[in-house]
């Protein structure tokens, strides 16, 4: 039993980093603290689903689409108001994020109704010995490990991506040495966009899908972070695997009801005992 709770929670983990790995791009280049990440999960879920619904087009196909369109999307955010808050204090850009957030939660109500949609196209279990996993949530993890270690790859051997760690440790030195970092800024929060949209394309297959949905996604990802460290990349894998476990781990011991409070519980005890996170630094 605890094996398969420990393996459960490493591959929740996976996708938690995913999804995390982006807001911490954004906060790391800009220090904006980005409130609509879930509400961009959520219209990415909704893409995939209405793809899957018009089209019949593989819910993991979708990512071929759901990824740029977001990452299009994204940008036009970050030109159209996002920009606007990247030197202000933290607190307007969260209140500027937060309208944005509410805009599109109010928007995708109107378009589809605040009815739960699903995406039916992969049930049952993997079984290995005495172990039995969700198909659904093994291939999310086989995907978000993919996606993430290509959004490493990126940030770390492209001369594009090495431009955006500049930015993200010096925004004055990077500017000296000739980087736009306007355009740097834009590019950041489109890839952040578009790993919230690999998200909700995942997440779609594997639960109901609502309007709504995003917001709790948001707050994992601010606590995936805040436990690996705000702006650390790696932190936000070692985070993300951290609070999958904790969660699968609190469900095997815990009520329902108590164990839904364990992330909150655990975002005060970090912000207490360690606030720069497990990993300290930019990397």
């Amino acid at each position: 039993m605890l094996g398969q709770v420990v393996i459960s929670g490493l591959l929740a983990g996976a996708l938690y980093a995913m999804v995390a790995l982006g807001l911490g791009l954004i906060f790391g280049v800009m220090r904006v603290l980005n409130v609509s990440h879930g509400p961009l999960l959520m219209l990415g879920a909704y893409t995939t689903f209405w793809l899957f619904q018009w089209l019949g087009l593989n819910p993991y196909l979708s990512l071929l689409v759901t990824m740029p369109l977001l990452f299009l999307v994204g940008m036009a955010l970050q030109r159209l108001f996002v920009r606007r808050v990247v030197d202000a204090p933290e607190l307007s850009s969260l209140l500027l994020t937060f309208g944005v957030s509410i805009a599109i939660v109010n928007l995708a109500q109107l378009a589809f109704t605040a009815d739960l949609r699903s995406v039916e196209y992969l049930t049952g279990s993997f079984v290995w010995g005495p172990f039995a996993f969700s198909k659904s949530r093994v291939i999310a993890c086989a995907f978000a490990i993919v996606i993430t270690t290509a959004a490493f790859l990126f940030l770390r051997k492209t001369r594009l991506g090495k431009a955006v760690r500049a930015v993200s440790q010096s925004r004055e030195v990077a500017q000296v040495c000739g980087i736009d970092v306007g355009r740097i800024h834009m590019l950041a929060f489109g890839i952040g966009s578009a790993l919230a949209a690999a998200g909700g394309s995942l997440v779609a297959v594997m639960v109901a899908i609502q309007p709504e949905m995003g917001q709790v996604y948001t707050f994992k990802s601010f606590l995936v972070i805040v436990l690996g460290g705000a702006g650390n990349y790696p932190g936000a894998l070692l985070g993300g695997l951290l609070l999958g476990l904790i969660e699968q781990l609190s469900s095997l011991f815990l009520t329902t009801q108590v164990n839904e409070a364990v992330a909150y519980v655990l975002l005060v005890l970090v912000l207490l005992v360690r606030p720069t996170g497990l990993l300290k630094g930019r990397a």
